[in-house]
């Protein structure tokens, strides 16, 4: 989304939009889409155009949702006898394999194999019913959140975390009624809703705090601090945002990298990471970018946070004037993971920006929006 530039520095942070050094048509910030999304009645993923059902005809992604919503449709139907569940130990592999590939960005292979695990899941779940059983159903309903999030289906998206809960419940399982307030709080974050979506991160702590002590829980709880410090700073609240990421940052000093823990990618990498985020989303560009500067990224940290993470310094470079960082940054991003990259808001809003800043820019500047779809 585009929208007419502002006369004034401070008419620019008053609107939630940071002083842009070139002249013509700017990118609206996520906070701006939100406020607008809001005064309108409709949704942010309308207002962005998502989902780009073009590119995911191109992409031969469009054919995978429809599996993967009717998987979700059983949910409460029992078992299937038309489906033979290998053992519940040989689905667990498969749940984690996929739950890896959304980190190493494959999207198109997951959504290929996830609905036969929702249903094989579904029956073992529903012909064995304990917390072993249920918490393999959860699991893959939290993978199908991933998805549909990624190939931009909110409605999929809600109906995936209202499985997980159900599951999450059945299983009696604390730590996954917790990561399910996260990723609702996620969800709330994408449509505007901050209010809601801290709500939920306190409920999800909550949660959280019930579970045995020990590293699981306190990786659930990092994360959700830095869920809370991204919904407090795109809300302008600087105060509270950078509260929680230090909560998220001390508890990184206990558990070290934990990427793998619930897939979560929490330590310390990502810490740093939502903190050059929050910079951004508080509008602070120059200081984001700067803290971008100061944080490494470990080779072997997954491509799609890689990708999240180098598409959000890329939007701050975007803001700080500086136009060819910012490309190579989104080159990257499609470099690491192209199909996660490619249907991306925030992708799609910094070539937006880039491309009204009226500069000369290389032939691939073109080839890039081409493949975007614009």
């Amino acid at each position: 989304m585009l929208v007419e530039p502002c006369t004034s520095a401070r008419t620019c942070r008053t609107a939630g939009i940071a002083p842009f050094r070139q002249q013509g048509i700017l990118p609206a910030s996520p906070s701006v889409v939100g406020a607008l999304a809001r005064a309108l009645s409709v949704s942010v993923a309308e207002l962005n155009g998502r989902p780009y059902l073009d590119e995911l005809r191109k992409d031969q992604l469009d054919a995978l949702i429809q599996p993967i919503r009717e998987a979700l449709n059983v949910y409460d139907v029992g078992p299937d006898p038309d489906v033979s569940p290998r053992p519940v130990n040989e689905l667990e592999a498969p749940g984690d394999s996929l739950c890896a590939l959304v980190r190493a960005a494959n999207i198109k292979r997951v959504a290929s194999e996830l609905p036969v695990l929702i249903h094989e899941a579904t029956t073992t779940a529903h012909s064995h019913p304990d917390g072993r059983n249920w918490r393999l159903l959860a699991g893959a309903y939290r993978t199908a959140f991933d998805v549909t999030t990624k190939l931009g289906f909110p409605d999929l998206c809600t109906v995936a975390l209202d499985r997980m809960d159900w599951a999450a419940q059945r299983a009696s399982d604390p730590i996954l009624g917790g990561l399910r307030q996260y990723h609702r709080a996620l969800a709330c974050l994408r449509a505007g809703d901050y209010r809601t979506g801290k709500r939920l991160v306190r409920m999800g702590i909550s949660l959280v705090e019930q579970a045995d002590s020990g590293r699981v829980r306190d990786v659930v709880t990092g994360q959700l601090h830095l869920g809370a410090a991204v919904l407090a700073g795109r809300d302008k609240d600087k105060d509270t945002a950078e509260e929680h990421l230090g909560v998220a940052g001390r508890i990184a000093e206990r558990t070290g990298p934990a990427e793998r823990i619930h897939w979560l990618s929490f330590g310390p990498t990502n810490v740093g990471a939502h903190g050059v985020s929050v910079l951004a989303e508080l509008d602070q560009y120059p200081e984001s970018v700067q803290a971008a500067k100061e944080t490494v990224i470990p080779g072997g940290w997954p491509p799609s946070r890689m990708a999240h993470h180098y598409a959000e310094v890329a939007r701050a470079q975007m803001w700080t004037g500086h136009t060819d960082a910012a490309f190579k940054n989104l080159q990257l991003a499609r470099k690491l993971a192209p199909q996660q990259t490619r249907y991306h808001p925030t992708v799609r809003e910094t070539y937006a920006g880039l491309e009204s800043a009226k500069r000369r820019m290389p032939d691939t500047f073109s080839n890039f929006g081409a493949w975007l779809g614009g």
